[in-house]
């Protein structure tokens, strides 16, 4: 379960860019220029800018800079931004959106910082909202900041007896996670991140604050429904409804590897079967020391699963070593899933003195790659040996992994229309992750499943070498994303290799 949280719970807390609320504040510099050439940028510039701020502004040469410009995959430690803002409201967010547009700075937008291809960073005006992270729980509903960090959402929360379904890693943002769906471990219970979303406040690039919801600017809020971060705006703040934050059951099953086949080929029959309120997870890992492959099913449960359990191991036909059942608080269970079991809950962020950090932070970042397919069908037995081969065969390298997320349950209940978020039928979501950049065993395991699994993919592991990326991300509903696009966005400010438009 700690792996998971250590490597591959990592939804796109990078790309946090979406919807906003309704502060129209006119002002000439709020009117995007189009200079043929860029203006100049100079000190001058950003003086100005941090004049009108009540955020932060770090720049090439301050203290804090080579702090601020780190994202969690250290590979990225390359980039160096012109600035990075720490932006404290909407209005520090607009005058941001004002001043790139005007200077035509390319723009990133940042909460955790967790995306796989980096795009959350970039040469030019870093926009980031950790410092929005207040969390205020009234009844069967929360305001959420959207740079809150995940361990924060769960620990506020449930003080108030009250939960969000959301991902694992502690240090992702709810920004990212949000826009882009929201896969968790409660999610067959009680639906994605994005199913709980009643109202999205954006800055769009002509630096209105909007308020989106049903009724207000209805299309912009469908497509911050799982139309990805980045895409359409930056997102401030989220009203979503919670759910009750009982305790929950984790459970973990082990398997010989050369049960591994059986494995996934009883499991996929069982899950769309179980009850919605327990998920389950097929990992199929290397040891990392050895590279010994093994497979496991770790899963989390709202009540002791015990019956599940039973027919899932009828289903494999070979008896597990488990389940190792244990009960434990809603808090408890998410930093165990997290890979923070036992700490602190400033000892779960990442270590650091800048906003989203905690001067006791001990969340390590780590350097991994990634690949997806959500997955419509069961495998066929020629797709499960295909998977099983990418572990052994002379693959048996350390820090390689498929984790196999099972969906169905609350997820499934809406159609892919009902939000951008269009995989409501797929049957689970595999990751394919590999330690450092290890892109050859990626591309080769992405290519040996393409026959069996391909067609779809999961926007918040985003894939920088996807070729059909606009159909795998957003399936049919890609055109009329587009045209939220071009309604909000038609300048193209916020852009990246796979922005939408």
């Amino acid at each position: 379960m700690e792996r998971r949280g250590f490597l591959a719970a990592t939804a796109l807390g990078a790309l946090a860019a979406g919807c906003s609320s309704d502060e129209p504040r006119p002002s000439p510099r709020r009117t995007p220029a189009s200079p043929r050439s860029p203006a100049p940028t100079g000190p001058a510039d950003w003086n100005a800018l941090a004049r009108n701020l009540d955020g932060r502004v770090i720049r090439p040469g301050d203290a804090s800079y080579d702090q601020a410009r780190r994202l969690y995959i250290p590979r990225y430690d390359r980039v160096r931004p012109a600035g990075i803002v720490y932006c404290d409201h909407a209005q520090d967010v607009a005058e941001c959106v004002a001043f790139a547009a005007r200077l035509r700075l390319p723009v990133a937008v940042r909460c955790g910082g967790h995306g796989y291809a980096g795009w959350s960073t970039g040469s030019g005006l870093v926009i980031d909202v950790s410092s929005m992270d207040a969390v205020e729980p009234d009844g069967g509903r929360a305001v959420v900041g959207a740079g809150t960090r995940l361990i924060d959402l769960y620990d506020r929360l449930s003080r108030a007896g009250r939960g969000v379904p959301a991902g694992t890693c502690p240090t992702v943002g709810v920004a990212g996670l949000t826009l882009g769906g929201g896969l968790g471990v409660l999610s067959r219970a009680y639906g994605l991140t994005c199913d709980v979303l009643e109202s999205v406040r954006v800055v769009t690039a002509d630096g209105r604050v909007l308020t989106c919801d049903a009724d207000r600017e209805p299309e912009l809020f469908w497509a911050c429904r799982g139309g990805g971060g980045g895409n359409f705006g930056v997102a401030v703040e989220f009203t979503y409804r919670t759910h009750e934050a009982a305790a929950l059951s984790t459970f973990d099953l082990r398997w010989p590897w050369s049960q591994a086949a059986a494995v996934i080929r009883g499991w996929q029959r069982w899950s769309p079967s179980a009850d919605d309120g327990v998920w389950t997870s097929v990992q199929l890992n290397t040891e990392p020391s050895s590279g010994t492959p093994t497979v496991e099913i770790t899963g989390v449960a709202l009540s002791d699963a015990g019956s599940d359990l039973d027919r899932l191991a009828a289903a494999v036909g070979v008896d597990p070593d488990g389940p190792n059942l244990q009960r434990r608080s809603y808090l408890a269970t998410m930093q165990q899933v997290g890979g923070c079991a036992g700490r602190t809950i400033d000892g779960c962020h990442g270590e650091g003195t800048l906003p989203g950090r905690r001067p006791s932070g001990r969340f390590p970042r780590t350097d991994y790659s990634g690949k997806s397919h959500v997955v419509l069908r069961p495998l066929s037995d020629d797709g499960i040996a295909a998977l099983v081969a990418r572990f052994t065969r002379g693959n048996e390298t350390p820090g390689r992994s498929a984790l196999m997320d099972a969906l169905g349950g609350a997820i499934g209940r809406l159609r892919p229309a009902d939000t951008a978020f269009p995989h409501r039928q797929g049957l689970f979501c595999v990751q394919y992750l590999a330690n450092g950049d290890d892109r050859d065993w990626l591309r080769g395991t992405h290519r040996a499943m393409e026959p069996y699994a391909g067609g779809a993919a999961y926007v918040n592991y985003i894939d920088p070498e996807l070729a059909d990326w606009r159909r795998a991300y957003y399936g049919t509903n890609l055109d009329r994303l587009t045209k939220v696009k071009a309604a909000y966005d038609p300048g193209r400010l916020f852009r990246f290799p796979q922005a939408i438009g």
